[in-house]
């Protein structure tokens, strides 16, 4: 009996361990099936709920003058941010921007009725229903409405009555909403900036009641000197900007966020991928439904690298300045209602690195009434007018170089009669039989006129017909662009201009465009012009940028080069040294020698300067053109020129449009001109006289220690 109870006693227990086997085998199995078989796709499906990496901004690079001093800066500022999970509804983004409303103030200006609306509706969902017929619902449960079309029908409904039951803290909460809904998944979104100390106080220690409300340091872009060189510094957009449409994809596609902040204009824009620096990156944790759980920092990243450009500052201010005060000063003389800008660059003629690049426009101020100077230096690329005179060095090397006139040629000064058309003759009778040295001097016409005729390949004779080749005016365009005239002169800025051509081709225009009255150029390349005359004939690329810079944790230091930007030189003028070298000389009697048109301005200057005048019968077609049937008549002034007539070191180009009505006026391109190139010799020579007392202060310390 013992026995028999033994053995089933044995036998059950051994069921048992094989029953426990046979579990853990099937366990075993089970565990082997996901690990082998479904392990991968598990491993995907928590890496890529779990760990998701994002980019956040940083500070951008900073932009220098050539002298170290700041032009662009960041200025830093408390902000509150808020980062979306990718789970998070309506209700919960209200209830969050409700508690964050009750511990900042935030500005409600942005609000628009469509988010008052939406507002509306989610606090009033009952009411909202009313607002939908029987009818409609039958047509909703039916599928004939969907359910945009009846929240559309409700956002038409809602009452103005309705909408101003809405307190202040409600447009605040709106208003804190709105910048939560406008961001994107795992992406930081600042909503306020400039936060006090006792709001990032409060929302600190509040932040878990806060879900996705983070508080952090934000930067802004500042201009220690603005309004100077505003135009062509450019502008950022802001976070709520965020990248630009026609661009998105370009910015995506190079580890951008959409509601990153980059550079929208000029220098900003031109060298963004400089500036934008090394984003900071971070890795969000999340659950299975995509909320934050942690975020685990990765990277610090790097601000933007730093621009040093070859503006000098101090005398880009006094030559704004100069321009303002000439331009007050010239709309005080008759006939000059239409008077409202100038512009002035200066470049070095061997280098291409741009000191100034000023303009000024008049403009009138909205609120006021009264008129008011802005900044305008981008007008220098973006703008073009008739010139004039001013081109009349080209028009020299263009007949020098085709052979229609030779060294030795003189013309004497007579008025050009051609059959059925109006005498053409100089800005003065009596100037007498030139060669092209002493036209440049005394700004002949009719000599770039007979030049022309003969580039044409025409013979002029008195009161007859003239007929020339059409092909001359190719001829013409081709040679002023080696000097870049009529075409883009390659500078580092966006959307600049080549000007106008025209497109008649009669024989009379030809001989104004010998004269600069015909095709339009911007003020940059009438500094590229007279540069490459200054420097015996290469067309150097103008510069801003001169050096790109590490950027380095200490504000008060600069970083090490990384990259200079070296001349560059576009092409080299077909011509003979010693035509150009008669051409120079020319230049050098127009400023240095009694009856040179601007000798009366720069006869007693000691820097020894050269250059030309210019003036251009012109048509008015700035801001007030609408007003008038027929465009008026106005003459434009202009002026290049360099200095040392023998060893240039600095080139200059002066326009100012519209100068004024009729056949004489104020002269305020030369008056400009003169003051610039005083201004930039004093500038020198002052700083080399501070770092002659540095050096004697220095050689003196050593002397006393001694």
């Amino acid at each position: 009996m013992g026995k028999k109870k033994k053995k089933q006693v044995s036998l059950r227990l051994n069921l048992v361990f094989f029953t426990v086997f046979v579990l853990f085998s099937l366990l075993i199995l089970r565990l082997g099936i996901v690990q082998i078989v479904y392990g991968e796709d598990y491993k995907r499906e928590i890496e890529r709920t779990e760990d998701i990496t994002v980019n956040s901004p940083v500070p951008r690079g900073k932009m220098y003058d050539r002298n170290m001093t700041t032009i662009v800066d960041n200025s830093a500022s408390n902000a509150i941010t808020y980062t979306k999970s990718q789970g998070t509804g309506t209700a919960e983004m209200i209830e969050v921007a409700e508690k964050l409303a009750n511990l900042i103030d935030k500005d409600v200006k942005e609000v628009r009725e469509r988010d008052k609306k939406d507002y509306w509706l989610f606090r009033n969902p009952e009411l909202a229903e009313e607002k939908i017929t029987e009818d409609e619902w039958d047509l909703f449960y039916q599928e004939s409405l969907d359910n945009t079309d009846i929240y559309n029908l409700q956002l038409e409904r809602i009452t103005e009555k309705e909408l101003n039951k809405l307190t202040d803290k409600d447009m605040e909460i709106i208003a804190i909403f709105r910048e939560f809904s406008g961001g994107y998944a795992l992406t930081p979104q600042i909503v306020k900036k400039n936060v006090t100390a006792k709001e990032y106080a409060a929302v600190s220690e509040n932040l878990e009641q806060l879900p996705g409300v983070d508080t952090t340091t934000d930067w802004d872009r500042e201009y220690p000197l603005e309004p100077t060189l505003a135009t062509v510094l450019g502008r950022i957009t802001d976070s709520n900007e965020g990248l630009p449409r026609e661009k998105l994809e370009y910015y995506l596609s190079r580890d951008y966020s959409r509601n990153d902040r980059v550079g929208k204009s000029y220098l900003e824009l031109q060298y963004e991928d400089v500036l934008h620096g090394q984003k900071a990156k971070v890795k969000n944790i999340t659950d299975k439904a995509g909320n934050v759980l942690e975020t685990v920092p990765i990277t610090e990243g790097e601000r933007g690298k730093d621009l040093v450009l070859s503006i000098d500052m101090d005398l880009q201010i006094a030559v704004e300045k100069i321009i303002e005060e000439e331009l007050a000063k010239a709309k005080q003389q008759p006939r000059t209602r239409f008077l409202d800008r100038a512009f002035v660059v200066l470049m070095d003629p061997f280098t291409g690195e741009v000191l100034t690049m000023a303009g000024k426009q008049i403009v009138k101020d909205e609120e006021t009434g009264a008129n008011t100077m802005r900044d305008f230096a981008l007008g220098n690329i973006t703008t073009s007018y008739t010139v004039g005179s001013s081109v009349k060095g080209a028009t020299v090397l263009t007949g020098l170089n085709t052979g229609a006139i030779s060294p030795g040629t003189t013309f004497h000064d007579t008025p050009i009669v051609i059959k059925d058309t109006k005498p053409k003759s100089s800005w003065r009778a009596g100037l007498g039989t030139l060669d092209y040295k002493n036209a440049l001097k005394v700004s002949s016409n009719v000599y770039m006129y007979r030049t022309a005729i003969n580039v044409g390949g025409g013979v002029y004779r008195y009161n007859q017909p003239l007929s020339i080749n059409p092909k001359a005016f190719d001829t013409f365009r081709n040679s002023f662009a080696q000097f870049g005239l009529g075409i883009r002169t390659g500078i580092d800025l966006p959307n600049e201009m080549a000007g106008f051509k025209g497109i008649d081709r009669g024989p009379g225009l030809l001989l104004d465009f010998s004269i600069g009255q015909y095709d339009t150029y911007t003020t940059m390349q009438l500094a590229q012009y007279v540069s490459t005359i200054a420097n015996g004939g290469n067309r150097i690329k103008p510069q801003i940028v001169r050096e790109i810079r590490e950027p380095v944790m200490d504000n008060e230091e600069i970083g090490p080069v990384l990259k200079t930007f070296e001349p560059v030189v576009l092409n080299k003028v077909d011509a003979e040294p010693e035509w150009i070298a008669g051409v120079q000389e020319g230049f050098r009697r127009v400023m240095q020698v009694s009856g040179g048109t601007a000798y009366g301005s720069f006869g007693s200057a000691s820097y020894k300067p050269a250059g030309k005048t210019g003036t251009a019968q012109a048509f008015y077609d700035g801001p007030e053109r609408s007003k008038f049937d027929e465009a008026p008549g106005v003459m434009n002034l202009s002026l290049v020129g360099y200095a040392p007539y023998d060893n240039p070191e600095v080139a200059m180009a002066v326009m100012v449009p519209w100068a004024y009505e009729g056949n004489s006026g104020h002269t305020a391109n030369s008056a400009i001109g003169r003051r610039v190139m005083d201004t930039y010799f004093e500038l020198k020579e002052n700083r080399q006289n501070k770092q002659t007392d540095k050096k004697d202060e220095e050689s003196s310390e050593e002397d006393s220690d001694e």
